[in-house]
């Protein structure tokens, strides 16, 4: 039983459930729980409070486990409205003596009062998921700056935000790029995304992949891995880019590249993942066809121009949970999951527990390694230590049962060096 209250969830009655679901998700999770175990022994993050704004979910959940038994006082909002699990939200609370401000749903006013009560913790750490709540403490709540030792960022888009805080001398507190790790953006962003996405998709709509035309906005990591599951499914995947090295990356890939203005006449599904605004336009769900799915995969509801299709329909209804039916002036049927949010996250469970450990693991370590590094950082956005994502993936390896080889002794005369991931051989001068 928890011995706070200082929590708004939606039922506890929930908490059995959610920590089934949580242990669950711990087997698939053996780095953080390796990290876990060792912080228990060492302590490295007792007397420091953290403020958490992520997706409350299983794989989260487990995180804070490990904040928590490396003793710190941790307190978790949602970093999105649609993506908490109301068991897991539960279970932290009931089971785990946590603080949890997160309801599944929950309307822009609760949402931000959520963020409020996470900031009103006075961290000394935060943990974000799209910079929310660093985004109140440099607006609303400034005072609070001289206080925070530093904070992790774990999404594109909150990076974005935060490097261009850094470039106008506006950044309030060191922030560690998680997103950056090796280990975090090319396995959460493409294997997990990927896969959850599609899985988003699938469960929203039930609808078949083969033989459907699959427009994805944008070829980083996260549509990479979107196109690469679609393209499993059978869907004849078209990718629209503005990058010409991503777009020509695309075409070498197998895929079709094309305009949004051209990809809208064709498409039968089409996901968002790009963190800009109205990627989808106007003038793009005009020129759909009847039926067309929208779906958005990126971190803020903006990809998609949701009030332009408001404002084009003629009719709406609800047509399944988590889908909208909007018909135009001209007849057509065009279908929007889960408000445009991310889909993976609003319609299924989010990314797989086996991905989020090594996601999660640069997390807690890149905690652990501001608290040990606090006085040397400054108010800068430094990427995740090489060493740890190294370690990570070695520890993940491990824990695979996989061995890989090492590097023979260097000849005579020479010598091993490091330059980025590349290892070379290269001769001594004398």
């Amino acid at each position: 039983m928890a011995a706070t209250q200082r929590y708004d969830v939606k039922d506890l009655a929930l908490a059995e459930e959610g920590k089934r679901r949580i242990e669950w998700a711990d087997r698939q999770m053996p780095v953080l729980a390796a990290i876990r175990e060792r912080f228990e022994q060492e302590q490295p993050l007792t007397g420091y409070r953290i403020s958490a704004c992520l997706h409350v979910t299983t794989e989260t959940a487990n995180l804070m486990r490990t904040l928590k038994a490396g003793g710190a006082d941790v307190v978790l909002c949602a970093s999105n409205p649609l993506s908490t699990q109301d068991d897991v939200a539960a279970a932290l609370v009931e089971e785990y003596d946590i603080s949890v401000f997160a309801i599944k749903g929950e309307d822009n006013d609760t949402y931000y009062s959520h963020i409020e009560a996470a900031v009103d913790h006075k961290p000394h750490f935060t943990m974000d998921d799209g910079a929310d709540v660093i985004g109140v403490l440099h607006s609303a709540r400034r005072e609070q700056l001289g206080d925070i030792i530093a904070g992790t960022e774990e999404t594109t888009t909150g990076v974005i935000r935060l490097k261009a805080l850094e470039a106008e001398g506006k950044l309030g507190f060191p922030i560690i790029a998680v997103n950056e790790a090796m280990t975090k953006h090319m396995f959460d962003n493409r294997y997990g995304t990927g896969q959850s996405t599609v899985d988003g998709i699938i469960r929203a709509t039930n609808v078949l992949l083969a033989g459907k035309r699959f427009v994805i906005a944008g070829y980083g990591w996260v549509g990479r891995g979107v196109a690469s599951r679609a393209h499993g499914h059978g869907a004849h995947v078209i990718i629209t880019e503005v990058d010409p090295l991503r777009a020509l990356e695309a075409m070498m890939d197998g895929f079709e590249v094309m305009t949004m203005a051209e990809a809208a006449k064709v498409g039968d599904i089409f996901c968002t993942a790009t963190g800009d605004k109205h990627v989808v336009a106007r003038a793009h769900m005009e020129r759909m066809k009847d039926g067309a799915i929208l779906a958005n995969t990126g971190h803020f509801n903006v990809e998609i121009e949701i009030s332009a299709l408001r404002e084009l329909a003629a009719d709406h209804k609800h047509a399944r949970e988590f889908v909208e039916e909007f018909t135009l002036a001209n007849g057509n049927r065009l279908y929007l999951i889960a408000d445009g949010r991310l889909v993976n996250l609003a319609a299924a469970e989010g990314h797989p527990a086996l991905v989020m450990d090594m996601s999660f693991a640069n997390q807690a370590l890149g905690i652990e390694y501001a608290v040990e590094h606090a006085a040397e950082l400054e108010r800068k956005v430094y990427p995740v230590p090489a060493e740890i994502d190294a370690e990570i993936a070695r520890l993940k390896l491990a824990t695979m049962g996989v061995e890989i080889d090492q590097l023979p002794q260097p000849l005579p005369g020479y010598e091993i060096s490091r330059v980025d991931v590349v290892v070379h051989l290269r001769r001594k001068q004398v």
